[in-house]
């Protein structure tokens, strides 16, 4: 009986239902942000009950906290459904792109205004109605849902192999619904995938996270697509039996499947590029780690190649799409809301070489000084460097590091999620006082996250330690560190880490 009795769980405390409580508001509050137009108010009370929500978590037992995290996080992930897209007409391009592709014809070639493709028109996308909000003129004097509706689509290869997919599963008048459907499931999926890498501790960052519900299921934005890759990538590598913080990430079968899916995470939408970078933190940590760099590097360019040549065949030069000019138009050259923290700091002109050469300083310091078994780590310091720096106005460009963030259980970088939201709800035509403070605030939390994080020698020298219990280069013998190829010749003569190994991020 002892033994039953010693099986059960322990009683509900107090902090278990006030946790779930305020989980109930946050669904609550989250509702509705996606049932009216974006508010300033509903997007800081629910960040800040998002943030109660963490906290009190500290003191609710694992077994408890999992049923939050993944009943929580189903039920937020499920408010998205309840709604039409709220705060983004993106999805509607990603209907027109798939109905596109299913009459046979390349996206890149036509924009939806091409009168060549008015056959495939529809009342829904084009309605004959042209009085109500959240519709863009034609030139032939119609109206359409689908934004920027002159210029050819954005979005690369494999976001479109995903459209084509939802338009064969759609039924007839599902609308955006199927793309909704389908964000949730992959936010769901990412969260099942967080909980089995990190834990569910620190997949709590994901699954109560506003942007999760708001971004990934009501707006159903193809970001998802790559998120949910970057977390298989990383998930594939994890050790066997052993902690989610070291995996087994020098296997060759593990490097080979890791570049192929962030290759396919770079072929749905470009910015993952930032996580297939940082997962090889410490190639560079003795010289350059050769096979790592070609194990990873062959199978992501030829998952990101064989994606074009479709779409090439058909399209020639013209599969860059609208990118050039989307660039143009955020003002990426200078100006506008763009380099926001940079620009408290440097002259205007200078500010897109500041971000370019403090972004290139970055990635130079992941490749030399990242912790090889933690490739997550690496991806979260350049993904969300890439955020502060440019200072992007759309939110669901955040998705990514909300990811990599619970991953690693670095909480201090969702400022950059938080101050996406609060830039794009503030809107282009802001002031950017808003946008500036919460970017500012942002870049504040994660230098103050890194002074307290970062390792004395003493604990330094024990992590690695630890590490070196799980990694397979240690196992075999060969004196390889992370960050290092047994291969070299450098680890074979026993070259150590070099200058600098303190900042391994």
């Amino acid at each position: 009986m002892k033994g039953v009795a010693d099986a059960r769980l322990p009683p509900v405390s107090r902090n278990t239902y006030v946790t779930g409580a305020v989980l109930v508001l946050l669904a609550a509050t989250v509702a509705g942000m996606v049932t009216g137009p974006p508010r300033l108010g509903w997007y800081l009370t629910a960040w800040a009950l998002f943030c109660a929500a963490l906290w009190l978590s500290r003191r609710v037992p694992e077994r408890r906290l999992t049923a939050l995290v993944v009943g929580g996080g189903l039920l937020l992930a499920a408010i998205g459904l309840v709604a039409p897209p709220s705060s983004s007409t993106d999805s509607f391009r990603y209907v027109w792109d798939g109905k596109v592709q299913a009459a046979g014809i390349s996206p890149y070639d036509h924009p939806p205004s091409d009168p060549a493709l008015a056959g495939l028109r529809d009342g829904w996308l084009f309605p004959a109605d042209c009085a109500g909000p959240g519709l863009y003129p034609l030139p032939d004097g119609g109206c359409t849902r689908i934004n920027r509706p002159t210029v050819p689509t954005i979005y690369p290869p494999l976001a479109q192999g995903y459209f084509l997919l939802v338009h064969w599963l759609s039924p007839e008048g599902s609308r955006h619904k199927a793309l909704q459907l389908g964000g949730w499931a992959m936010a769901v999926l990412t969260l099942l995938t967080l909980c089995r890498l990190a834990g569910a501790r620190r997949a709590a960052l994901w699954a109560w996270c506003p942007a999760v519900p708001v971004e990934a299921v009501n707006n159903a934005h193809v970001d998802m697509v790559g998120v949910l890759l970057v977390a298989l990538a990383f998930w594939t590598v994890r050790g066997r039996g052993g902690p989610p913080v070291a995996p087994a990430s020098g296997a060759p079968g593990g490097l080979w499947a890791r570049g192929a899916l962030l290759g396919g995470a770079v072929a749905a939408k470009l910015l993952p590029a930032t996580a297939l970078v940082g997962s090889l933190s410490g190639v560079l940590a003795n010289g350059v780690a050769w096979r790592r760099l070609l194990r990873v590097g062959v199978p992501a360019a030829a998952v990101v190649g064989l994606s074009y040549v479709p779409y090439v065949l058909a399209s020639g030069p013209a599969v860059a799409g609208y990118l050039p000019g989307y660039l143009e138009e955020e003002r990426y050259e200078g100006g506008g809301n763009r380099y926001l923290v940079l620009r408290l700091l440097l002259p205007d002109a200078w500010a897109p070489y500041a971000a370019i050469g403090v972004l290139a300083l970055v990635i130079l310091a992941v490749l030399r000084y990242g912790r090889q078994e933690r490739p997550w780590l690496g991806a979260l310091v350049v993904s969300g460097s890439l955020l502060l720096l440019f200072t992007p106005g759309y939110s669901w460009y955040a998705l990514l590091v909300v990811a990599l963030a619970a991953m690693t259980g670095r909480w201090e970088w969702l400022g950059a999620a938080l101050a996406g939201a609060i830039a794009y709800v503030d809107g282009p035509m802001g002031a950017g006082i808003l946008a500036t403070v919460f970017y500012a605030a942002a870049v504040v939390a994660v230098l103050i996250g890194w002074a307290v994080r970062r390792p004395s020698g003493r604990t330094e020298h024990a992590e690695h330690s630890r590490s070196s219990a799980t990694d397979p280069d240690h196992r075999q013998g060969t004196g390889a560190r992370p960050g290092q190829d047994p291969a070299d010749p450098a680890v074979q003569s026993g070259g150590g880490r070099g200058p600098g190994a303190g900042l391994a991020p």
